[in-house]
């Protein structure tokens, strides 16, 4: 009885990274009226944020606060740890491996759109954050010269351009996509809700290193939140670059074709003609007529006599000749090499020796020496 072998663990695991075999259908978000309404909401506390600095209110204050008060003198236990943490909200690490992630996806789709969308809205932020940042010109903590002050419009020093913080940003951003690109309701708030801790508690810990304020953190927070809000403005184009793509990529593959086709139809298979010897003809064809030499005027000497002209031998048709045959074949049928049977020399290979003994024979006495 055969029994069909049960599937192991590893087996499974490739089964479930296999491609799908059809294109699935994508829940594309939309800009309803809670998205334009959050969207609203976030680009007030943007400006409000952006405000209160600029007037060096309250929010300046605390800022100061925070910075004097050295939580990384509170809890040096930690340091080391938030040195490795801060690393999850930097723009270089956490673009490869989202988008490494991004990319299977893609490739298990049959789809361009994650990788799309993580590239308009990763282009998105670093605009808008990075003209922000340098048309404010802020100091950071370590480049502050006057207590109580904003620190604004430090164009042309060192370290003008924290706000809003980028680590908070880009945490948002990275780690956002991922929520936004999710394929169930259920995925989409649990990693949601996961990226906002993780960008926020990156945001927090450049606030406990030193290098950032703490109005830096809320206004990058939200300058990621904003980006995310108005990728579904952007969707329309992104199905465009999609489409653009995959016209390329067909239109590449035609010509490739086209080009192989004609190389084919330009090298047809050739056929080795069978080996012609002279003075032979092919079945089935007439033998060709020898080209006569056409004769040239001899002038002959005064008392020269003329030469017989050269009785010319009929030569018979290729078909009436007899076969010839080989000197250097043996008569009668000959056998292909697997045919034969093999022939084992009998006897030694080895020379003939006069000064050597046969074995079994015994030696002759030894001759006495002469002398002393």
């Amino acid at each position: 009885m055969r029994t069909e072998p049960k599937p192991t663990r590893l087996d499974r695991i490739f089964a479930r990274l296999d491609r799908e075999p059809q294109r699935p259908v994508l829940d594309v978000p939309r800009m309803t009226r809670h998205r334009v309404v959050l969207f609203g909401a976030t680009l007030a506390f943007y400006l409000t944020i952006v405000l209160a600095v600029v007037t060096t209110s309250w929010l300046v204050r605390l800022d100061w606060q925070a910075m004097l008060f050295r939580p990384y003198q509170q809890w040096p236990e930690i340091h080391a740890f938030l040195d490795y943490w801060v690393v999850l909200g930097q723009r270089g690490p956490t673009a490869v491996m989202v988008a490494a992630w991004l990319g299977w996806r893609c490739w298990r789709q049959h789809t361009l759109r994650p990788l799309l969308a993580f590239g308009a809205a990763a282009l998105l932020l670093n605009v808008t954050v990075g003209a922000v940042k340098y048309g404010l010109g802020r100091s950071g903590p370590h480049y502050a010269t006057e207590v109580g002050s904003n620190e604004m419009w430090h164009w042309f020093q060192a370290g003008s351009d924290i706000f809003p913080s980028g680590h908070t940003a880009n945490a948002v951003v990275t780690w956002g996509i991922l929520a936004y690109l999710a394929s169930t309701p259920r995925a989409r708030r649990w990693l949601s809700a996961l990226s906002a801790v993780l960008s926020l508690s990156v945001g927090l810990t450049t606030v406990y290193l030193g290098t950032h304020w703490l109005s830096d953190v809320l206004l990058g927070w939200a300058a990621g939140l904003l980006v995310l809000l108005a990728l579904p403005w952007l969707e329309p184009n992104i199905a465009s670059a999609e489409a653009w793509l995959f016209t390329q990529r067909d239109r590449l593959r035609e010509r490739r074709g086209g080009a192989v086709a004609a190389h084919g139809s330009a090298m047809p298979d050739a056929v080795v003609p069978d080996a012609v010897v002279p003075g032979s003809v092919t079945p089935g064809s007439v033998a060709p007529e020898p080209a006569v030499p056409e004769a040239v005027p001899v002038t002959l000497l005064p008392g020269a006599e003329e030469e017989p002209a050269p009785v010319r031998e009929t030569v018979p048709p290729a078909a009436a000749r007899a076969p010839r045959t080989s000197a250097l074949l043996a008569p009668g049928p000959h056998t292909t090499r697997s045919e034969r049977t093999p022939v084992t020399p009998a006897g030694s290979r080895r020379p003939p020796h006069t000064d050597r003994l046969t074995r079994g024979t015994a030696a002759p006495a030894a001759r006495p020496l002469t002398g002393g």
